[in-house]
């Protein structure tokens, strides 16, 4: 059978799954859904009930979004995301994941977590956002001269963190990253991950992807 991916497309997770399965030229069947109506044959394979999940066959699922991004590079890894500092770079993904990520929520919904103000939750997320301006500082990208799979796993959450006050974002002392985000959404790899699709409940038709 074609792996079947199903993937929402604004979520960050789903966006680095479908970079990775893209760069890699490894066909899927896409499946577009709605987080608030998740279709049954989703929910019956994800123990999390989260997206992105990979259906590779019968046996075997892969329910995290890293697992599918390597899955994908280690069949086929024609622009070299995968190099012999994997380790360091799951660190900094962890990092993005663990870390990054609860503040980005708190600043994004900063009204749901009246506790601190927005500019507190900002300033908290901007410790990772100088991480990554220091490694820009040394190079064009995270860990290497062309783009490597740190990049694409994080830079999805750097694009939610830059829209959340745009105006402040263009104004920040971030010139590395935000060149270094600027490049990646402007990239036509992710543009093309990122074409609207019917949702697969409403249409009822296999999309091949990519």
């Amino acid at each position: 059978m074609i792996p079947i991916l199903y993937s929402f497309r604004r979520c960050p997770y789903a966006m680095r799954a479908r970079l990775a399965i893209a760069v890699s030229e490894q066909k899927v069947q896409l499946r577009e859904i709605v987080l608030k109506h998740k279709p049954p044959a989703l929910l019956a394979i994800s123990p999390n009930k989260t997206i992105p999940v990979l259906q590779i066959d019968q046996n075997q699922v892969l329910i995290e979004s890293l697992e599918i991004m390597v899955w994908a590079l280690s069949k086929h890894d024609p622009e070299r995301w995968l190099t012999d500092q994997l380790p360091q770079m799951l660190t900094l993904i962890d990092s993005n994941d663990y870390e990054f990520k609860p503040w980005l929520d708190k600043y994004k919904y900063a009204d749901r977590h009246p506790e601190q103000s927005e500019a507190y939750y900002r300033e908290q997320a901007e410790d990772f956002i100088m991480e990554l301006e220091l490694r820009l500082n040394r190079q064009p990208y995270l860990f290497a001269e062309h783009i490597t799979l740190a990049d694409i796993a994080i830079f999805p959450f750097i694009r939610q963190f830059s829209s959340v006050d745009k105006t402040w974002f263009e104004q920040s002392p971030y010139p590395q990253v935000k060149q270094w985000l600027a490049g990646l959404m402007g990239s036509d790899l992710f543009n093309a991950c990122m074409k609207k699709y019917p949702t697969w409940l409403d249409s009822g038709k296999a999309v091949e992807f990519p």
